[in-house]
């Protein structure tokens, strides 16, 4: 089977390195990802005890298209970066990807910050590996999308 497929997308805000490292983890996801790109459909809901912010949490996530993953909150390294990982996918990302491995990350540049979001796909057969390339051209602009948003956000904190 082929490995994983890598995806990525930056932007930079201005805004401290701190503060974009604490809004971004803390924004509930359906403020950030409330819109559809193409195929990719927004969150809806999502269940969590507590704020987002301890190593070993867990959450379900639920999209508008009926589909929902698991996400686990894998590192904290505060104002640098947190990684997670989407396992039990449901709907129709599921015959395509077994798992991902996410990442945000926060460096200064100039008087503000650089935020990069990226994705390791882990696809869940071969066929599936070869829909990746096209999947990722899908989540460069549903990514796009959701930073360009994102500054909305921080603007706004």
């Amino acid at each position: 089977m082929a490995g994983p497929h890598l995806v990525a997308r930056s932007r930079t805000y201005p805004v401290t390195l701190d503060d974009a490292f604490l809004v971004t983890l803390a924004t509930p996801l359906p403020d950030l990802f409330n819109r559809r790109y193409g195929p990719i459909p927004p969150i809806t809901a999502v269940d969590q005890e507590g704020p987002w912010a301890t190593v070993g949490q867990k959450r379900s996530i639920h999209t508008a298209d009926g589909g929902s993953v698991t996400e686990h909150l894998v590192t904290v390294d505060e104002p640098n970066a947190f990684t997670y990982e989407l396992t039990d996918i449901s709907g129709p990302l599921r015959p395509l990807v077994a798992r991902v491995e996410g990442a945000w990350t926060f460096e200064p540049v100039g008087t503000g910050c650089r935020i990069t979001w990226s994705w390791t796909i882990h696809p869940q057969s071969s066929g599936g590996a070869l829909v990746l390339p096209v999947f990722g051209r899908l989540w460069q602009g549903y990514a796009r999308r959701a930073l360009d948003h994102l500054e909305e956000i921080l603007l706004a904190a």
